[in-house]
Protein backbone atom coordinates (compact mmCIF):
# COMPACT_ATOMS: atom_id res chain seq x y z
CA UNK A 1 0.00 0.00 0.00
CA UNK A 2 1.52 3.54 -0.76
CA UNK A 3 2.61 5.64 2.16
CA UNK A 4 0.11 8.44 1.01
CA UNK A 5 -3.07 6.29 0.59
CA UNK A 6 -1.86 4.84 4.72
CA UNK A 7 -1.61 8.51 5.72
CA UNK A 8 -5.20 9.20 4.02
CA UNK A 9 -6.94 6.20 5.60
CA UNK A 10 -5.02 7.12 9.30
CA UNK A 11 -6.62 11.10 9.20
CA UNK A 12 -9.54 9.76 7.77
CA UNK A 13 -9.51 7.40 11.09
CA UNK A 14 -8.10 10.57 13.21
CA UNK A 15 -11.24 12.40 11.88
CA UNK A 16 -14.00 10.14 12.78
CA UNK A 17 -11.93 9.55 16.66
CA UNK A 18 -12.32 13.59 16.42
CA UNK A 19 -16.03 13.94 15.44
CA UNK A 20 -16.50 11.00 18.61
CA UNK A 21 -14.71 13.45 21.34
CA UNK A 22 -15.83 16.76 20.01
CA UNK A 23 -19.70 18.03 20.28
CA UNK A 24 -19.98 20.11 17.39
CA UNK A 25 -18.52 18.13 14.78
CA UNK A 26 -20.02 15.05 12.97
CA UNK A 27 -19.01 12.46 10.08
CA UNK A 28 -21.61 10.86 9.43
CA UNK A 29 -18.95 7.70 7.19
CA UNK A 30 -15.83 6.39 6.88
CA UNK A 31 -16.25 7.22 3.64
CA UNK A 32 -16.96 11.13 4.01
CA UNK A 33 -14.01 10.99 6.17
CA UNK A 34 -11.93 10.28 3.54
CA UNK A 35 -13.54 12.81 1.30
CA UNK A 36 -13.41 15.21 3.90
CA UNK A 37 -9.56 13.96 3.84
CA UNK A 38 -8.72 14.63 0.74
CA UNK A 39 -10.41 18.24 0.23
CA UNK A 40 -7.57 18.93 3.51
CA UNK A 41 -5.19 17.64 1.70
CA UNK A 42 -6.20 20.14 -1.01
CA UNK A 43 -7.09 23.28 1.21
CA UNK A 44 -3.79 22.80 3.37
CA UNK A 45 -1.75 22.85 0.06
CA UNK A 46 -3.60 25.58 -1.46
CA UNK A 47 -5.31 27.91 0.90
CA UNK A 48 -3.47 27.62 4.03
CA UNK A 49 -0.21 29.00 2.98
CA UNK A 50 -2.38 31.83 1.65
CA UNK A 51 -4.10 32.46 5.07
CA UNK A 52 -0.42 32.47 6.97
CA UNK A 53 0.80 34.83 4.59
CA UNK A 54 -1.58 37.09 4.50
CA UNK A 55 -1.39 36.90 8.54
CA UNK A 56 2.13 36.40 8.69
CA UNK A 57 2.43 39.67 10.97
CA UNK A 58 -0.97 38.77 13.52
CA UNK A 59 0.99 35.37 13.78
CA UNK A 60 4.26 36.94 14.94
CA UNK A 61 2.66 39.21 17.52
CA UNK A 62 1.08 36.44 18.98
CA UNK A 63 4.08 34.19 19.12
CA UNK A 64 2.51 31.50 16.50
CA UNK A 65 -0.79 30.97 18.22
CA UNK A 66 -2.58 32.62 15.39
CA UNK A 67 -1.97 29.52 13.54
CA UNK A 68 -4.56 27.70 15.92
CA UNK A 69 -7.35 29.99 14.47
CA UNK A 70 -5.83 29.22 10.57
CA UNK A 71 -6.02 25.60 11.47
CA UNK A 72 -9.87 26.36 12.65
CA UNK A 73 -10.47 28.13 9.48
CA UNK A 74 -9.47 25.75 6.93
CA UNK A 75 -11.30 22.75 9.00
CA UNK A 76 -14.68 25.31 8.62
CA UNK A 77 -13.59 24.97 4.91
CA UNK A 78 -13.47 21.40 4.90
CA UNK A 79 -16.46 21.32 6.17
CA UNK A 80 -18.32 23.56 4.00
CA UNK A 81 -16.81 21.68 1.01
CA UNK A 82 -17.42 17.85 2.28
CA UNK A 83 -21.02 16.62 2.30
CA UNK A 84 -21.56 14.30 5.31
CA UNK A 85 -18.61 16.16 7.11
CA UNK A 86 -19.98 19.05 9.84
CA UNK A 87 -18.21 21.42 12.21
CA UNK A 88 -20.58 23.70 14.36
CA UNK A 89 -18.65 26.78 14.64
CA UNK A 90 -15.33 28.50 15.29
CA UNK A 91 -15.34 26.69 18.60
CA UNK A 92 -15.79 23.29 17.63
CA UNK A 93 -13.17 23.97 14.72
CA UNK A 94 -10.61 25.31 16.92
CA UNK A 95 -11.03 22.68 19.33
CA UNK A 96 -11.10 20.39 17.08
CA UNK A 97 -8.19 20.87 14.72
CA UNK A 98 -6.03 20.93 18.15
CA UNK A 99 -7.45 17.23 18.93
CA UNK A 100 -7.36 15.80 15.14
CA UNK A 101 -3.69 17.11 15.07
CA UNK A 102 -3.16 15.52 18.06
CA UNK A 103 -4.80 11.71 16.87
CA UNK A 104 -2.85 12.12 13.62
CA UNK A 105 0.38 12.66 15.51
CA UNK A 106 -0.39 9.34 18.30
CA UNK A 107 -1.88 7.29 14.97
CA UNK A 108 1.44 8.27 12.93
CA UNK A 109 3.43 7.04 15.84
CA UNK A 110 1.44 3.68 16.05
CA UNK A 111 1.28 2.92 12.26
CA UNK A 112 4.94 4.73 10.73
Amino acid sequence: MPHFLLTWLLTALALMITAYFIPGISVTSFANAIVAVVVMGLVNAIVRPILVMLTLPLTILTLGLFLLVINAISLLLVAYLTPGFDVAGLGPALLGSIVLSLVSGILNKLFP
